[in-house]
């Protein structure tokens, strides 16, 4: 069983930048693939960005490749989210995820196969 927190969410204008971290517990932290995801109003939640349990691996959403940097700290049992060149379009609530599953890149974009969720950060880019 593995408890996530996300922090770090907050207001940002367009251009700038946040850095959103996902706190693990409860579980031994290297032996999961970690993704982000996110869901505006209205909206299907979608993939943002996964990343490998070793970190070797990570994948992209197309809408924030070169923007965004997953990345994670196994030592402190965290998760990073780094956004950078902000949009509006980013405004969001921001989901951390974990799964045990072995998957290959394309398989850690779904979010059938995230089994422990976080509660979410909200993410408010203005124009």
């Amino acid at each position: 069983q593995v408890q996530l927190v996300e922090s770090g969410g907050g207001l940002v204008q367009a251009g700038g930048s946040l850095r959103l971290s996902c706190a693990a517990s409860g579980g031994t932290f290297s032996n999961y693939a970690m993704g982000w995801f996110r869901q505006a109003p209205g909206k299907e939640r979608e993939f943002v960005a996964t990343i490998s349990q070793s970190g070797g691996s990570t994948a992209y959403a197309d809408s924030v490749k070169g923007r965004f940097t997953i990345s994670r700290d196994n030592a402190k049992n965290t998760v990073y989210l780094q956004m950078n060149s902000l949009k509006p379009e980013d405004t969001s609530v921001y989901y951390c995820a974990a799964t045990r599953r072995g998957l290959i890149p394309a398989q850690r974009m779904r979010i059938s196969m995230y089994d422990y969720w976080g509660q979410g950060t909200q993410v408010t880019v203005s124009s």
